[in-house]
C-alpha cells in the first residue's frame, strides 16, 4: 500500500511536466506562426514600397509632409504621411489603404492586387501636393492683398500718439480753467476783508 502511494505523485508530476512541455511547444509554434505572418506582411508591404519607389523619388525634396516608411511591429504598415498608411487585412493578402479622419478611419482603397493600391496611393500623393501648392498660393495672394492697406496714409484711428497728445493737452486745459475759477472765487470771498487803502480806492 505504501509503495502505491509513493508512485502516484511521481506519475502525476511526470504527466504535469509533459503537459507543460506540450503547452510551451504549442506557444512556440504559435509564436513562429505570428513571426512568419509578420514577416510575410512586411515582405508584401516592401513589394508595394518598391512599386511606389519612383513616385516617392519624384516628390520634391523640400516637401516634408510624407513619411514613406515601413514600420515594424505586430502589424507592419507602409506609412504615406502622418494620417494615412497601407496595411494588410486579416487574410494577410488584402492591401488596405487607410486614412485617419475626425470621424474615424476611412478605407481609401482595398485590393489583393498591388497595382490598384499603388495607383490610389499615387493619386493621394498628387492631391496632397496640389493642396499644398494651393495653400502656399493662397498665402501669397493674401499677403499681396494686405499690402495696399499698409501703403495707405494713416487715419486718425491709426495714429495713437496724436490721440494721446490731444488727451494730455485737454487735461492741462481743464486744470488751468479750474485754477482760474478757484482764484476768482477766492478773490470774491476775501474782497470785503481787504482794506480800501490797500485797494487804492
Amino acid at each position: 500500500m505504501s509503495d502505491g502511494k509513493n508512485v502516484t505523485p511521481m506519475e502525476s508530476m511526470r504527466r504535469l511536466a509533459d503537459v507543460i512541455r506540450e503547452v510551451k511547444n504549442a506557444a512556440a509554434d504559435r509564436d513562429d506562426v505570428v513571426v512568419e505572418l509578420r514577416e510575410a506582411s512586411r515582405m508584401r508591404l516592401d513589394l508595394l514600397a518598391n512599386e511606389l519607389a519612383q513616385v516617392f523619388a519624384d516628390v520634391p525634396a523640400d516637401v516634408d509632409m510624407f513619411d514613406f516608411a515601413v514600420s515594424s511591429g505586430l502589424q507592419p504598415r507602409l506609412w504615406i504621411d502622418a494620417v494615412s498608411h497601407v496595411s494588410l487585412g486579416r487574410d494577410r493578402r488584402t492591401y488596405r489603404f487607410l486614412k485617419d479622419t475626425r470621424i474615424g478611419r476611412v478605407v481609401l482603397a482595398e485590393s489583393t492586387d498591388i497595382k490598384p493600391i499603388a495607383d490610389q496611393v499615387t493619386r493621394y500623393i498628387a492631391e496632397r501636393l496640389i493642396e499644398r501648392e494651393q495653400m502656399l498660393d493662397g498665402g501669397v495672394a493674401q499677403s499681396f492683398a494686405r499690402t495696399p492697406e499698409v501703403l495707405e496714409a494713416p487715419t486718425a484711428s491709426q495714429t495713437p500718439y496724436s490721440a494721446t497728445w490731444a488727451a494730455m493737452l485737454s487735461g492741462i486745459g481743464l486744470i488751468a480753467a479750474g485754477a482760474l475759477v478757484g482764484l476768482i472765487v477766492t478773490l470774491l470771498l476775501l474782497w470785503e476783508r481787504i482794506p480800501a487803502d490797500k485797494l487804492g480806492f
